[in-house]
């Protein structure tokens, strides 16, 4: 059998994340005949096609070379473990690629940035933020360790670790007449305008909550931007329904206040999780940084939705 080097093995892994032998390339510091050299000699050493390579239709990896790269990433990974292992001894060393869900990023990347590297000093922390659809696709081109989304329609093949529960709550203007309501029923709600947060999995959160009453919400806008539609449920505009979120301050980006008041019955309840796919070990540095999320933002509690309220006299 021929040799197989692991510089081989590790440009291969990166093939997924590029659409054309060129565009890898470029991105890997390379010739593209020197990776069309590399692909070759992986392909004559494997007894089989890994990809198809057409100038005219970019690059496309067999199902062969699919499960190949997959492979690869994990042995290069593996490799570069035992490196930062006998390098380190037992202090934790090297990145951590975090991937965060975009409309809760702000609530939670900044403790992790700040903290994290205060108990582990010798890892570095990578963040990218996206939808559901971007993250997963991350995790699976191996170009993420982790990523922090709810557990709401994610699909088979990832673990998961829980960081902090979280619930659909009401986001009012404070003139609204259900702002001082200790609780709303999502009833009251469904002839008001409602601005809806169009992105997945929140769009399917929202349609569940309100086809289990049996009614349907009057949808004002659809808003593809978290902190848009608080601004403009704080103009007086609609209503918002959000998942709860640590350090949720009841103000809008352009000052305004609004309020934020748990739904009775409560719908959605879900979770935060850390996952990542189910065929990849989760390194210690990933590992590490999943506890530390949730020690520090597993706290967050339900009451916190009052925190807008003045204190009671005396």
């Amino acid at each position: 059998m021929a040799d197989v080097s692991l510089r081989q093995l590790e440009l291969f892994a990166a093939l997924p994340n590029f659409a054309t032998l060129s565009a890898a390339a470029a991105h890997l510091h390379i010739s593209e005949s020197a990776l069309s050299q590399a692909i070759t000699s992986l392909e004559k050493a494997v007894g089989e096609q890994l990809c198809v390579r057409l100038k005219a239709r970019g690059l496309t990896l067999t199902p062969t070379g699919q499960q190949f790269a997959k492979q690869a990433r994990q042995i290069v990974a593996d490799t570069q473990e035992l490196v930062l292992g006998a390098r380190g001894g037992q202090e934790l060393r090297g990145p951590v690629k975090l991937g965060c869900y975009s409309s809760f990023a702000t609530n939670v990347v900044p403790e992790l940035l700040e903290g994290f590297p205060k108990r582990h000093p010798g890892v570095h922390i990578e963040i990218m933020v996206g939808t559901n659809e971007e993250l997963l696709s991350a995790l699976d081109a191996g170009r993420l360790d982790v990523a922090l989304v709810y557990d709401v329609s994610l699909p088979f093949g990832y673990r998961r670790r829980k960081i902090y529960a979280t619930e659909l709550q009401v986001h009012l203007h404070p003139d609204h007449p259900l702002a001082m309501a200790d609780a709303v029923d999502l009833a009251d709600l469904a002839d008001e305008p409602y601005i809806q947060y169009d992105a997945t999995p929140g769009i399917r959160n929202v349609a569940d909550a309100f086809t289990a009453r049996g009614i349907a919400p009057r949808v004002e806008a659809r808003i593809t931007q978290f902190s848009l539609v608080d601004a403009i449920v704080a103009r007086g505009l609609g209503y918002g329904l959000l998942m709860s979120r640590p350090h949720a301050l009841p103000v809008s980006i352009e000052g305004r206040p609004f309020v934020i008041r748990p739904l009775d019955p409560p719908v959605t309840v879900s979770n935060v999780v850390g996952i990542w796919p189910e065929d990849m070990t989760l390194t210690p540095r990933a590992s590490a940084l999943l506890d530390f999320a949730s020690e520090t933002l597993g706290g967050y509690v339900r009451e916190d939705v009052f925190s807008d309220r003045p204190a009671a006299p005396g």
